[in-house]
């Protein structure tokens, strides 16, 4: 039997769900939740509620958006040619914090990780390798973490568009080999970007 009440202890559980959120920090949140006032407690809700039913995929980058195209993808000073291929909509940041790219974004959702199932089906690739055939970009650059996944999703992706008149080429390493790059620094991110190589 918990000790809490039936919706605190529900709530605990859906926070205990969230990445980096354990047991105590799920109990903290749901009684800061709890003692918030009833205006903020219903605008975290509709905020949650309001993610989910107004966000879709971009069709051409499938980045995050509540629009579509989305804002990188229609932008006039975005060099729509160069494009910059990541694991998530999260890793974006990490590009943009750099300050100096100003192609376009291409989100895969993933990398290949045969132990959890996830395969080159499981990616999505199809909008890229489109715009690759239709003869729409000039330069993929593939930044996918310095992981195991992110490299053999790397040369994945290289031998799968190496049959194209496309230059492709891999962030340096700048960023720390093992790490996340989410968390990359923007100093170390802006190196790996301009460190990249041929593919």
């Amino acid at each position: 039997m918990s000790r809490y009440a039936e919706p605190i202890a529900r709530l605990i559980e859906e926070l205990k769900k969230l990445p980096g959120v354990g047991a105590k920090s799920a109990q903290r949140f749901a009684f800061h939740i709890l003692r918030s006032s009833d205006e903020d407690a219903a605008a975290l809700a509709e905020a949650v509620r309001g993610l989910k039913a107004s966000l879709r995929l971009c069709s051409i980058c499938n980045n995050v958006t509540d629009v579509d195209p989305c804002a990188y993808c229609t932008s006039p000073t975005r060099n729509q040619r160069l494009v910059c291929v990541v694991e998530e909509p999260s890793n974006i940041a990490a590009v943009e914090r750099t300050r100096g790219y100003l192609g376009v974004y291409h989100v895969l959702h993933g990398t290949l990780s045969p132990m959890h199932g996830v395969g080159p089906d499981q990616l999505r690739t199809g909008t890229l390798v489109a715009r690759v055939e239709r003869g729409e970009v000039d330069e993929i650059i593939v930044a996918t973490s310095p992981t195991l996944e992110g490299e053999a999703t790397a040369n994945w992706l290289a031998g799968a568009l190496r049959a194209f008149d496309v230059r492709i080429t891999r962030i340096a390493t700048g960023v720390p080999a093992g790490s996340d790059i989410e968390y990359a620094d923007e100093v170390s991110m802006a190196r790996a970007m301009d460190g990249r190589r041929e593919l």
